[in-house]
């Protein structure tokens, strides 16, 4: 067993809110010059860039899990994980049809771009992405589990579209084990506000939607094999995952 340096949410040029220089050679590019060595590119509500930033993480010998980060209806956002890209797909799938039918405004949001592995533009998603979900919390949770997939709340520290700053706290009837804080979060600052989250493994990411950005925030975990059911393995026993 060794430490892997990892960054479980950051965004690429689909999400609205992404700056157009994440492209994918970029990204992986910044990260391994960062050391991280496990990367899930998280764009908001839909994996449509997933195989191509996959490709080009392998290119640069990181390795690659497919995530999303979901927007729920009560407009809490939830970091979503896959190992295997079948199964992803079909999540996302699902996903994008229980999304509301807004239309994006690119001029006020953002374009929602799909490129290629040569980095070529080749679509554009009309459907606004900076949008909740129908599913609430709860469901996206039982939906992930339902995919083998693994879920946490992302940025529980941030004062907006995060599990406490939407409902006040966390359901204890929910199967959470891990929960993700900002590249900058006062650990024990929150503990010390918030002492039940000590009973979850902190997973602090760079939610990175610039390349200065990309390493700002990690997570380093003590595992046999770089692969999500080893981070899983980590997050249940949080003697094995070392330093926030």
């Amino acid at each position: 067993m060794r430490l892997y340096k990892t960054d479980l949410h950051l965004h690429s040029v689909l999400s609205p809110c992404g700056d157009l220089e994440m492209s994918p050679k970029a990204v992986m590019k910044k990260a391994s010059e960062m050391g991280i060595e496990i990367i899930a590119v998280t764009d908001h509500n839909s994996m449509a860039n997933s195989c191509v930033y996959q490709r080009a993480a392998a290119e640069f010998g990181i390795n690659y899990i497919y995530g999303v980060e979901i927007q729920t209806a009560e407009e809490i956002h939830v970091i979503a994980l896959f190992d295997n890209w079948e199964i992803a797909r079909e999540f996302n799938k699902e996903l994008f049809n229980s999304l509301l039918s807004i239309k994006n405004d690119p001029d006020y949001f953002g374009d929602q771009i799909v490129i290629d592995d040569e980095e070529n533009i080749i679509r554009t998603i009309n459907k606004a992405l900076l949008n909740s979900s129908i599913w609430t919390f709860e469901t996206v949770l039982k939906k992930i589990e339902a995919y083998g997939g693994f879920g946490f709340p992302a940025h529980v520290d941030a004062y907006t579209n995060s599990v406490i700053s939407q409902l006040g706290f966390i359901p204890q009837n929910s199967k959470i084990i891990a929960v993700g804080i900002t590249a900058h979060c006062d650990v024990e600052g929150l503990l010390k506000k918030y002492p039940y989250l000590k009973d979850y493994a902190l997973i602090r990411n760079s939610d990175a939607h610039y390349l200065a950005d990309i390493g700002s925030g990690t997570t380093d975990f003590y595992l046999e094999e770089p692969s999500l059911s080893e981070i899983i393995l980590a997050c249940k026993n949080k003697k094995k995952k070392n330093k926030i």
